[in-house]
This record gives structure tokens, C-alpha cells and sequence, in this order.
């Protein structure tokens, strides 16, 4: 039967089933044994793949925990005050191995920005801190410890200083703004203290770089001071319970001291013996005066921002604060290391 097209209904004219060759069907079941081993091998990067996301994903969730107890407990970034503490360590080391005059060019530039953030502190606590003099003071005191010796290097101190206070004294007689006499003679001794505390106890640090052997002294005392806060920090999270000054820094602990205590001695003694030269005593000696003047340094810094009511001095080192707050132990320890210097230096030459 045909209908209108011409076409007959009802007939199939697909063409008819063509059985296969025994080579055709034995290339297609080796095709297909081949594609089962290679599917199995998909499936198990897929699944070995998916295992190690996970892996990786749980162990960032427990970091990231773990790191936010400890910034909550301490009120530091972990991870940051690790890099920023590893970078501006590499640049101390190198300038004092290699090229010690790059030390004094660290040294000059870590003292103005410590000064910049103590006097913007101060303004914004109500006190009146003259900025440039200060800054150019600064820049002064430290230079001089370096090039000058050091009865002229202590002239230039009491200039800079008479300096600042007279500067500022002037500055409060143009102003005439009806300010107290005891608020006037406060700001007067803060722009000397700020001379004193900042740019005078790294220019002590200065005058230990410039003696012969200097800047092994340097880089011992500094080393000194980074392992007592290392040891305090992992002690004082490991095992602190006991506050060791709560007025004045609550997140200090007496099992942080201990761990300061240990490690500053051991490393002093170190490096006394294989990089000062020095009889092992001398090194205990050296540990146990550099970690009480780090201590004071920190507590005393601790004490001058709670009366400033701040946390940091500012936030230009994240994970660390302001570079005053990493200052507050070097500074009296540079005193400290240079008095050491002038009592051990004979004693080892002899």
C-alpha cells in the first residue's frame, strides 16, 4: 500500500543488522577491558583527590583555631608577628655580618618611627609633643653616638635635650592659649623624657656598634632579648596561669618568666662562648642582666601606654603592634649590653 508521498507504509527500509566480524568483536571487547582499568584509575584520583582537600581543609580549620585562642589569649596574629619577626630579623643579621654601617642606617630609621608613634601617642592623650625637633633631635643623638666620641656623643645628649624642652617652652609662650602652668611644665618634661627613653638608649646601642667586635655584642644582646620573649611567649601559652603583673600587663604570667629565664640564659651562654669568646659564667651573667632589663623595658612600656589608655603604640607591624612595642626590651638592654661590654672586654684581653 502506498500513500500520497509514493512511499509504502508499513515496511521498515532501515537497513538490516550486519553481524560483526571476530575481529571487530574482539577490538570492541578489548576496548572495553581497556576502559574499565582506566575508569578505576579516574575513580581513584578523584577520590585520593577529594581525601586530600579534605585533609587540607580540616588541618586550615584547626590552624585557624588554634590561632585564634592564641590571639585571643595573648591579642597577637600568630602567623604575622612570625613573618614580620623572620623578615625584620634577616635584615638585623645581615647588616651586622656583612656590612655593620647598615645597622646604624636600621637603627636610625626604627628610632624616628619609634618617635613619630610615642609623640602622636602623647598628642592624643592631650600632651604636647613638638614633632620635627623632636625628629631632628632624634636623628642627632643616634648619628653622634656612631661618629663622635663619647664624652662629645653625651654634649650632644644634653643640647638635644635642653633643645626640645626650650622648644617647646617658646612654642607654649606664642601660643597663648590660657594652658596651665602644670600642664606647660609636664609637656616640657615629656619632650625631654621622649629624648631620653628613645633616641638615647639606642644611641647607647650605637655606641656598642661602632667598638671593635661591636656588632657581635650587638647581635648577641639583641638574640638575647628576642629568646627571653620567645621563651616567655611559649612558656606564658603552654603553661600561664599565674599573672605576674596583672595592673600593669595582665597577659604576663609567672610561668611566662620562667620560660624567659631559661631560654635567655642558655641562648647568653651560647653565645658567649662560641661567638664572644666568653667563659660560660660571663654568659649566665649576661642572660640574667639582659633579661631584667628586658623586663623592665617591657613592663615600663606596658605601664606608659595603660596610662595613655592605648593597646599598641600603633599598627604598623601587625601581629606586634607599633615599633616602640618591639623596642620597649632592646632599649634599656642596649645600656645594659654596652656596661657589659666595658666590664668583659679586659677580662677576655687579659
Amino acid at each position: 500500500m502506498t500513500d500520497a508521498s509514493g512511499e509504502t507504509s508499513g515496511v521498515d527500509r532501515s537497513p538490516p543488522d550486519v553481524p560483526l566480524t571476530r575481529r571487530a568483536a574482539a577490538e570492541s571487547r578489548r576496548s572495553d577491558d581497556d576502559a574499565e582499568p582506566a575508569a578505576a584509575i579516574q575513580g581513584h584520583i578523584r577520590a585520593a583527590r577529594s581525601e586530600f582537600e579534605s585533609q587540607v581543609a580540616h588541618a586550615r580549620a584547626e590552624f585557624e583555631e588554634a590561632n585564634e585562642r592564641i590571639k585571643q589569649r595573648t591579642g597577637r596574629d600568630l602567623i604575622l608577628a612570625i613573618l614580620i619577626g623572620v623578615a625584620a630579623g634577616a635584615v638585623l643579621v645581615g647588616s651586622l655580618i656583612f656590612v655593620k654601617q647598615l645597622f646604624l642606617v636600621f637603627a636610625l630609621a626604627a628610632v624616628l618611627m619609634g618617635v613619630f608613634e610615642f609623640t602622636r601617642a602623647l598628642g592624643a592623650a592631650g600632651r604636647r609633643v613638638d614633632l620635627v625637633p623632636q625628629l631632628v633631635a632624634a636623628a642627632v643623638i643616634v648619628l653622634s653616638g656612631y661618629f663622635l666620641d663619647l664624652w662629645l656623643h653625651w654634649v650632644v645628649v644634653f643640647v638635644a635635650i635642653a633643645i626640645v624642652v626650650i622648644w617647646r617652652l617658646v612654642a607654649q609662650m606664642a601660643s597663648r592659649d590660657g594652658r596651665t602652668y602644670g600642664a606647660v611644665l609636664g609637656d616640657a618634661l615629656i619632650a625631654g623624657f621622649v629624648q631620653l627613653y628613645v633616641p638615647f638608649l639606642a644611641s647607647l646601642c650605637v655606641v656598642l656598634l661602632a667598638q671593635d667586635g661591636g656588632e657581635w655584642w650587638v647581635l648577641a644582646f639583641i638574640a638575647v632579648v628576642v629568646a627571653a620573649d620567645t621563651g616567655a611567649y611559649a612558656a606564658g601559652i603552654a603553661f600561664g596561669k599565674h599573672p605576674m603583673a596583672p595592673r600593669i600587663s595582665p597577659k604576663k604570667t609567672w610561668e611566662g618568666f620562667a620560660g624567659a629565664v631559661a631560654a635567655a640564659v642558655l641562648a647568653a651562654v651560647l653565645l658567649g662562648i662560641f661567638m664572644l669568646g666568653l667563659d660560660w659564667w660571663m654568659g649566665v651573667v649576661i642572660g640574667i642582666v639582659i633579661l631584667g632589663t628586658a623586663t623592665a623595658g617591657d613592663l615600663g612600656e606596658s605601664m606608659i601606654k595603660r596610662d595613655l589608655g592605648i593597646k599598641d603604640m600603633s599598627s604598623w607591624l601587625p601581629g606586634h603592634g607599633g615599633v616602640l612595642d618591639r623596642l620597649d626590651s632592646i632599649l634599656p638592654s642596649a645600656a645594659a649590653a654596652l656596661a657589659l661590654y666595658y666590664v668583659f672586654s679586659p677580662l677576655v684581653a687579659s
